[in-house]
């Protein structure tokens, strides 16, 4: 069964979220609030949604996603930041029942397209995806500012920085 997430939830989706550092080898990265990721998915601006996965009513898996959108489309879209399922709960169809879910809510809310990431070394997921007719985009290339850069970034001044461009 696939379901929205509730407040109810939010430590759950934190050992999810853990169980999914672990396996992509990214632990020391993970320092989230747990308040604050209740704050984020359920207050008052919500910044991202997840769908859980069920059996016998325990939670297996989950999607975690959030609105961005297509200037070329002129349309919303769905990020999709993570998709995990614990591993003994692998190969029952937990990953495409989310997937499917998710895409059905993009449907639904007139978006143009899912889209997300995939670590280069996991094929069993590369593999998943492209099953279902996902495409990569090797065109394109991820940049990412965060940590100290992004607060370095944030700290400019523009008239500055237009002045040393010159």
């Amino acid at each position: 069964m696939i379901r929205p997430a509730t407040p109810d939830d939010v430590p759950t989706i934190a050992r999810l979220i853990r169980s999914l550092a672990e396996y992509e080898r990214l632990s020391d990265r993970v320092v989230f609030d747990q308040a604050k990721l209740l704050e984020h998915l359920f207050g008052e601006r919500r910044y991202a949604e997840v769908l859980l996965a069920e059996v016998n009513s325990v939670v297996a898996g989950f999607a975690l996603f959030f609105h961005n959108y297509s200037t070329f489309q002129g349309k919303p879209g769905m990020y999709l930041e993570d998709l995990f399922v614990m591993p003994e709960f692998r190969g029952k169809g937990l990953g495409k029942s989310l997937l499917v879910a998710l895409a059905k809510v993009a449907v639904e809310r007139g978006c143009g397209s899912v889209r997300w990431v995939v670590l280069k070394w996991n094929e069993p997921g590369i593999r998943f995806y492209e099953s279902l007719g996902a495409s990569a985009m090797n065109e394109w290339t991820e940049y990412r500012l965060a940590g100290d850069p992004l607060k370095k970034v944030a700290a400019m001044d523009v008239e500055t920085t237009k002045n040393a461009e010159k």
